[in-house]
């Protein structure tokens, strides 16, 4: 497994390359909580780092809303569904949880849907940051509320509108 920092506007992203795709690209609030993970891990700049870190770049510029990364996330059937369906949120919208069970044909699972979010392993390609409370709250988010703000203000989402 090989992983680069990307750096971002908001901060630096740690992006694993597992060898199959993209397992990880998560937001670094405190390189002292990721240093026994990296320690099992080669830093090298792979060519799906490389363009990783190239999509990210466009995306935080306005140039990109869609990725396109192969991305091995290793969830349960259940985690993969809920990611997929977050993946189909447009740029620029947002979804209730409510909404993502009902895409994936479990509206009554509107709680482990959450709990999926929250494992999401792969964070912004995965958009968990388009995921609202039924009321149009923004609710947590692993990179801290003020990040997913922040990827919701760049997208111009329909959030800021409400």
């Amino acid at each position: 497994m090989f992983y680069q920092i990307i750096n971002s506007p908001i901060g630096p992203y740690l992006a694993v390359d597992s060898g199959k795709g993209l397992s990880c690209l998560e937001h670094v609030k405190d390189f002292d909580n990721i240093s026994s993970i990296i320690a099992r891990m080669e830093r090298i700049s792979t060519p799906l780092l490389m363009e990783t870190e190239r999509q990210i770049t466009d995306y935080f510029k306005g140039e990109l809303t869609q990725f396109n990364l192969p991305l091995d996330t290793n969830g349960t059937v259940f985690q993969e569904q809920v990611w997929q369906a977050l993946r189909d949120i447009p740029y620029g919208q947002v979804r209730s949880y409510q909404d993502i069970a009902i895409a994936i044909g479990n509206p009554k699972a509107v709680r482990a849907v959450g709990g999926a979010n929250n494992r999401n392993p792969i964070s912004i390609v995965t958009p968990c940051h388009r995921v609202i409370g039924k009321n149009g709250s923004l609710v947590g988010y692993g990179g801290g509320v003020d990040v997913k703000q922040s990827l919701l203000e760049l997208e111009n989402s329909e959030y800021n509108h409400k």
